[in-house]
């Protein structure tokens, strides 16, 4: 499980890459959304490893010729996502971060490790973050990229984005089109960039009472201060798929049928308790992101307009129990709990609600209290079924890993990411952040298994 030798890198050359033809040739500014002040600015870093696959005669096998292609690609993808080419600049007026598109091009970094792919730390990913060594960030691109070889010939992708371009959904579907572009396949998305046509405020702007104990306006400052009252530890988890079967035949009963990602939830929920200091929280938190681009303009029968929306469409669901109930309640009735917090912000009137809650607390950034490290012990699960990962052929083969990690320091909150293993079967890989108490409850049982180059086949 443990990496064989010391973890090195050597960075060995930095370059831009530009669109070749934009579809916009002036500068000009994409104002963010309400629901993209809401993001955090968090840069969201997404880690994608490749074996070398020398028997495959199609796959380009060197590092130059790698990194050539996948800079040819990326060129012809920044024509319609030129904003991920821009800036992300301040607004003198109001204070807020705004869009300059002015194809200033994405940062590539290029890296050689000293050891084989199969050698690396999957499961510590404190460890194979540590130093920056697989997402060097500069703060002056909003999108950039570090490809870094090994000796075995493997390669791995970081992608790192600012929060203010877009959300999972956003990101996915530009690799998507990236590696379409890549293997000279139809383009599936045609991206959707009007951010203010789709969430615009309503006139005037109301809300529901409930969002004033949710949300928060805060300053960046407060953000990457965020007050962290224990040591958090990031891991990389393997969950078989009749593992997580398993969860949803305990967690349906009575004939409610509860969703994969509710019975999961509903796992860790219970096992949070026995990881928290009950004498001093006699509550516990989870929570849960909601794409709402489903939920928003939904008509009969017609196509969502929303479908391809390029930006951040994302509230969050909390739900709230004694530490009592959860020890005491089934893997069934925690479902229950799941699944009605999550009802509550998966309709339309919800985020309507939230974009006029911003309106009303403009200029500046919100965040969600317990996002904040203001509502005790918490966990937010993030839900990647949909996220591209084997998919992700930039025409040297399909990944063993697609996962997502934050390489920020502070967070207020314990944080999962799941994502569908790239095997297909049924399996996920679960990025988390979490205090050493709930990572050894989570490993004390077989579900949670630490990720090995065995679940990898490497």
């Amino acid at each position: 499980m443990g990496a064989k030798a010391d973890f090195e890198v050597n960075f060995t050359t930095k370059f831009i890459v530009k669109p070749t033809n934009p579809m916009v040739d002036h500068p000009h500014i994409l104002s963010l959304s309400n629901l993209d002040l809401l993001s955090g600015r968090f840069p969201v870093s997404y880690f994608y490893f490749y074996p070398n696959k020398p028997h495959d005669l199609h796959a380009a096998t060197d590092f130059s010729s790698i990194i050539e292609s996948l800079s040819t690609s990326l060129a012809s993808t920044l024509n319609s996502y030129y904003p991920f080419a821009g800036r992300i600049v301040t607004n003198q007026h109001t204070n807020e971060p705004e869009i300059m598109c002015d194809n200033s091009g994405v940062l590539v970094v290029e890296a050689h490790a000293n050891i084989p792919l199969k050698n690396l730390n999957f499961y510590d990913l404190d460890q194979s973050l540590q130093s920056n060594k697989l997402a060097s960030i500069s703060p002056d691109f909003p999108f950039q990229i570090q490809v870094t070889f090994y000796t075995c010939g493997g390669v791995s992708i970081t992608f790192t984005f600012d929060h203010a371009l877009g959300d999972a959904t956003s990101f996915g579907k530009f690799l998507l089109s990236w590696s379409e572009i890549a293997q000279k396949k139809p383009v599936s998305c045609v991206p959707d960039h009007r951010r203010n046509l789709h969430l615009r405020a309503r006139c005037p702007p109301s809300y529901h009472s409930s969002l004033d104990q949710s949300f928060v306006k805060c300053t960046m400052e407060e953000i990457m201060n965020i007050p962290t009252a224990k040591t958090l530890i990031k891991r990389l988890y393997y969950i078989e798929d009749s593992s997580i079967k398993h969860l949803q035949s305990l967690a349906s009963r009575n004939g409610k049928k509860r969703t994969k990602i509710e019975a999961v939830s509903a796992y860790v929920w219970k096992t949070m308790v026995t990881a928290i200091d009950t004498k001093s929280h006699g509550m516990c938190k989870m929570g849960w992101l909601v794409d709402g681009r489903s939920r928003m303009h939904k008509k009969e029968n017609q196509i969502n307009p929303m479908s391809n929306y390029i930006g951040n469409v994302l509230s969050l669901a909390f739900g709230e129990a004694s530490v009592g109930d959860l020890k005491q309640g089934s893997i069934s009735d925690v479902a229950s709990l799941v699944g009605e917090a999550i009802s509550k912000v998966t309709n339309e009137e919800h985020f309507l609600d939230l974009i006029d809650w911003i309106e009303c607390h403009r200029p500046g950034l919100m965040l969600s209290k317990v996002v904040l490290g203001q509502g005790g012990p918490a966990l937010v699960l993030s839900s990647g079924r949909k996220f591209p990962v084997a998919e992700l052929d930039f025409g040297f083969g399909s990944p063993v890993l697609g996962t997502v990690c934050s390489t920020i320091e502070r967070i207020g909150v314990a944080y999962m990411n799941q994502r569908s293993s790239a095997k297909g079967d049924g399996s996920w890989t679960v990025s988390s952040i979490l205090w050493p108490e709930l990572a050894a409850a989570l490993e004390s049982d077989s579900i949670f298994q630490p990720i090995t180059t065995t679940h990898l086949q490497l």
